[in-house]
């Protein structure tokens, strides 16, 4: 009975969706209407940009099944299931022997951490934000808007100015799949004619984000058709073969098979969770 008990806390772990009470988009800080975002701003055009933006996981404020308290506080990014844990996108990319770590910065609001890698053999860097939980909300429309091209913005790394979020190549959304708890009203039609990748891993997020994406005329690399634990090693290995410039299904194929190796299922099964295109 014991060892039945601990194997469900453990799938609540890696598969919780549930129902929690949500912030109201309204008091957000930083909140932002389409109207207000950032537009084209002068990068680096010959560097290439993987944008990942992660919703803390939150015990309080997502439709989550509860995690302990100290992994699952939405506030707190260094012990976060999804950012400072083993295989959150924080801890995972400072020991992966691919990347290395250019710098780590503090912030205060709806984004309480920002992480830069460059790759160690390409002309990559990958930016990943944490969002503090309770602004999943947010976190999702970022998401969105830069897949279309509405929401632009820049980093200075040393004398190099990189593009982030709509100027990135490729995007990704990382956490609980929140559109199952809330709607978003607003509408992400594409802005500028350019086509960006990206990689979405929450729960069952190709029936979720599908009619909000397609508007942005993104294309999903990798998505989901089930619960899923959306944890850096999937996101780590697609990126792998992507900056290879290597076909879509090796980079599909590439992330279903860390899911299987990490979660211990057969490869059949990671391949009809973690699914590309339309």
């Amino acid at each position: 009975m014991q060892k039945v008990k601990f194997l469900t806390f453990l799938i609540s772990i890696s598969l919780g969706c549930n129902s929690a009470p949500k912030p109201d988009p309204g008091s957000i800080p930083g909140n932002k209407n389409p109207s207000s975002l950032k537009n084209e701003l002068k990068f680096d055009t010959s560097v290439k940009v993987v944008h990942i933006l992660v919703a803390l996981c939150d015990n309080k404020y997502q439709g989550i099944v509860p995690v302990p308290d100290k992994i699952g506080n939405g506030q707190d990014p260094g012990n976060n299931l999804y950012w400072g844990c083993g295989y959150g996108i924080r801890s995972y990319f400072k020991n992966s022997k691919e990347w290395k770590l250019i710098r780590i910065q503090k912030l205060t609001g709806v984004k309480l951490e920002r992480i830069i890698f460059k790759h160690k053999t390409k002309n990559y860097y990958l930016v990943a934000d944490a969002f503090d939980g309770q602004y999943i909300q947010q976190c999702t429309e970022d998401f969105l808007n830069s897949c279309s091209g509405k929401l632009k913005d820049t980093v200075q790394i040393n004398n190099v100015t990189i593009g982030i979020n709509g100027n990135a190549r490729l995007l990704s959304y990382i956490g609980h799949d929140g559109l199952m708890d809330f709607q978003l009203s607003q509408t992400f039609e594409n802005t500028d004619g350019k086509k960006r990748d990206c990689i979405i891993l929450a729960c069952i997020s190709k029936k979720y984000f599908a009619p909000h994406l397609k508007q942005t005329g993104a294309y999903p690399l990798v998505w989901t058709t089930g619960l899923m634990a959306p944890e850096a090693y999937t996101v780590h290995d697609a990126i792998s073969p992507y900056i290879n410039n290597q076909p879509h299904d090796t980079i599909r194929m590439a992330a279903a098979k860390a899911y299987s190796r990490y979660q211990k299922c057969s490869e059949k099964a990671a391949k009809n969770l973690l699914v590309g295109g339309w």
